[in-house]
């Protein structure tokens, strides 16, 4: 008999082009070899070119999909991506509680704060992006923000490598245990550096720069390779340093589909 794998649950939004949201997390998993699950905030529509329209699923549907999961299959690990109202993000917080998810839990929580567009445009209200600072962080064992995120998170922009951890400072103000301060949109760099911090050690987290415009679903990769390692049991630091790695090779492996920006490409590790 197979040996049943570790568990990650992604709380997020679907993407009907397959490059990010609930299908980039659970190509995701099922590359790092975890039992992927989801509870599905909202219904995109959008392809290579960008996001058409959503229609958010109703509160009490989100955390029913939750329940359902945490309560007959059990949780590892667990991620957010795109919730798409303060009602819904209010909703999941109270639910991991009652299911015991987060920071001061066994069970390991990664917050993908999804705020913005991949032109830096805001997809969240105030009110939103409020609760994922009074809801979600203080919850969260780790929190993955890429710099238009920090940006409308803490209001600093991030330019070189002192802002970098000034943001890293600010967000843990909210009260994740650990940020992880993504460096790909810091464009003018040579290199692409994400900073990992707990307030107390400060880890750069250095790696190459891709020549390719095909990076759609970026984040939500990193942030379910991540997540698929504390399901296995990782540490932070060596769950933040898979996922760097994974990123990496699926950005390198990246293919043009449609008229607009490819995905990323986690058949790298199948292919390994």
């Amino acid at each position: 008999m197979t040996a049943t794998p570790r568990t990650a649950l992604t709380i997020a939004g679907s993407d009907s082009g397959g490059g990010a949201g609930i299908q980039a997390d659970l190509r995701t998993f099922f590359a790092c070899g975890v039992h992927g699950m989801t509870a599905i905030t909202a219904v995109t529509v959008q392809n290579s070119l960008g996001v058409q329209g959503f229609t958010e699923i109703p509160a009490d549907v989100v955390t029913a999909q939750i329940k359902a999961v945490a309560g007959d299959m059990g949780v590892d690990a667990a991620k957010t991506g795109m919730l798409a109202t303060a009602e819904i993000i209010q909703a999941v917080a109270k639910t991991l509680d009652e299911v015991h998810i987060g920071r001061d839990t066994d069970t390991p929580f990664v917050v993908d704060p999804v705020a913005a567009s991949m032109t830096g445009d805001a997809l969240l209200r105030e009110e939103a992006l409020e609760a994922i600072r009074t809801e979600l962080f203080p919850r969260a064992t780790l929190v993955t923000p890429n710099l238009d995120e920090v940006r409308l998170l803490t209001g600093i922009l991030v330019t070189d490598e002192e802002s970098q951890r000034e943001a890293a400072r600010a967000l843990l103000e909210f009260g994740p245990q650990w940020v992880l301060v993504k460096g790909g949109h810091l464009y003018n760099a040579p290199r692409c550096v994400d900073l990992l911090s707990d307030g107390t050690q400060f880890v750069a987290l250095d790696g190459p720069r891709h020549d390719t415009d095909n990076t759609h679903g970026g984040g939500d990769t990193m942030a379910s390779a991540i997540t698929a390692a504390l399901a296995k049991g990782e540490g932070v630091p060596d769950a933040v340093a898979s996922g760097k790695r994974f990123i990496e090779r699926a950005v390198a492996e990246s293919y043009a589909l449609g008229a607009g920006v490819g995905p990323v490409s986690p058949f790298w590790r199948l292919a390994d």
